[in-house]
């Protein structure tokens, strides 16, 4: 008879809790978003505001 594979069972295990933790904590941001909609909203358009202004056209130097 196979042994079985302890360290597989337990990685499987740690991924389910890291899967469950980051569900559980993207919940709870969707629900504790709704006031801060728009400061969140900002931070991700200046984000894109900088990646675009970084090199709009490269070939064009």
């Amino acid at each position: 008879m196979a042994k079985p594979n302890f360290q597989y069972e337990k990685r499987q295990k740690e991924l389910e809790k890291k899967r469950k933790k980051e569900e559980k904590l993207k919940r709870k941001l969707e629900k504790g978003n709704s006031p801060d909609d728009g400061a969140e909203a900002s931070e991700v358009d200046a984000d894109e505001a900088d990646a675009n202004d970084a090199d709009p056209d490269p070939a064009a130097t």
